[in-house]
């Protein structure tokens, strides 16, 4: 098959782009030819497809009165990116059409070009902004659903983007987008990682009938750490309010004796560092952006993974690759986790935000022999084997590409 990925991003920027490569690398494999637009980050090397990328606004700075409306209007309707797509629709006359991010960057300009050209699509729903206006269903440190039976101004009310005028765009486009059902009307079946997504789509009304579970896939390491469990704690992944540290971090404080290692950055790792500091907790080290080898390292000797977040997790890429590489995880008890992790069986979970609840797993889990961890660990790698592997996630893709 000739497919088409389009994406906002086209470096590795979170969970979104990370699955969007693996599965052209994937395909590729499987003899398909595969294509990309994007936009440009001003740092890619070796895409065929550049000639095509557009313009990326930085939408999280003003640059002037002129440029900013520009941006503005970019983000409702980008023009640029439609006619670039057409070109691209017309040059390379792809089988499939497969979308993951395109909002605020790209715009859903494109979609009046795939109704054109009658091309077949498929979307997967990484994150809710097919309901959403700022795509993570949470603003003021807790889920969020007020938006639910269109009430999108609630965004204004609530800051949900951080912005007055970025709220305002927000929703206007989304008020704009679902009175012309732009995705509804384009894409022909919306691939959702977790039951969860699924679920929670159809409640917010979206058809029923063009949804479908498709559980994200993992590499599987051939050779598992010798050391496992023997670690620390780690954290992995973005440091934001909805990812709830800061009640993991009053946990250990009161814990001394256990170690946390706090990996990745964000808006969040000052103040969380300042808490760590104001409650002497020395047990807990923030060791930054870590990749490669590095990241392996603290990995796979993790004696947990702890995923504490607030918000409804979609299908964490974090988990998928704690359970490939046999390491338990203790998670927040929301949103698609506890598809993941199975309490008591690979892990545990807990209610979300709750510093006592915490404690009792942490302690819980510390109360184990190594044995007993590595026993967790397993089960987690046999439900990454059966449930995320890459071949039957392939297979089933192409089915409903084909359908």
């Amino acid at each position: 098959m000739k497919i088409l990925h389009v994406h906002k991003f086209s470096d590795l920027r979170g969970g979104a782009e990370f699955y969007m490569h693996q599965l052209m690398a994937h395909q590729k494999k499987q003899g398909h030819e595969v294509h990309i637009f994007s936009t440009r980050s001003g740092q890619e090397t070796g895409f065929e497809d550049e000639k095509y990328f557009v313009t990326r606004h930085a939408y999280d700075k003003t640059e002037g009165v002129g440029q900013d409306i520009k941006k503005a209007a970019s983000f409702i309707w980008n023009a640029p990116a439609r006619k670039s797509f057409a070109r691209m629709l017309k040059d390379i006359k792809p089988d499939v059409i497969h979308l993951h991010n395109i909002y605020h960057h790209l715009s859903t300009s494109l979609l009046a070009e795939v109704r054109s050209s009658g091309i077949p699509c498929v979307q997967t729903l990484h994150d809710y902004k097919l309901a959403c206006p700022n795509y993570k269903m949470f603003t003021e440190g807790k889920a969020c659903e007020r938006c639910k039976g269109g009430h999108y101004c609630q965004a204004i009310r609530h800051d949900c983007l951080n912005g007055f005028w970025f709220d305002v765009l927000a929703v206007a486009e989304m008020n704009m987008t679902k009175f012309k059902q732009s995705y509804e009307r384009t894409v022909k079946t919306f691939i959702c990682p977790s039951e969860f997504m699924k679920n929670k789509m159809t409640e917010w009304g979206e058809p029923p009938g063009k949804l479908k579970h498709l559980a994200n896939p993992v590499d599987m390491p051939e050779k598992i750490s010798d050391d496992r469990g023997k670690g620390p704690y780690v954290y992995i992944g973005r440091l934001a309010a909805e990812k709830g540290l800061d009640a993991v971090i009053k946990a250990f404080a009161r814990l001394p004796s256990s170690e946390l290692l706090v990996i990745g950055e964000g808006p969040e790792r000052l103040s969380l560092q300042r808490m760590a500091d104001e409650l002497s907790a020395s047990n807990i080290k923030f060791l930054g952006f870590q990749s490669g080898e590095a990241l392996v390292g603290f990995r796979s000797r993790a004696r947990a993974l702890i995923m504490p977040t607030l918000m409804y997790e979609n299908s964490s890429l974090a988990i998928l690759e704690a359970l490939a590489w046999s390491v338990p995880v203790i998670g927040s008890d929301i949103g698609g986790i506890p598809e993941l992790v199975k309490d008591g069986i690979n892990g545990f979970l807990v209610k979300p935000g709750k510093v006592d609840a915490w404690i009792e797993a942490i302690e819980q889990m510390e109360a184990f022999t190594l044995s007993q961890r590595l026993e967790m660990g397993e089960a987690g790698r046999e439900i990454a084997k059966k449930d995320h592997n890459w071949e039957d996630h392939l297979k089933q893709l192409e089915n409903i590409y084909s359908a």
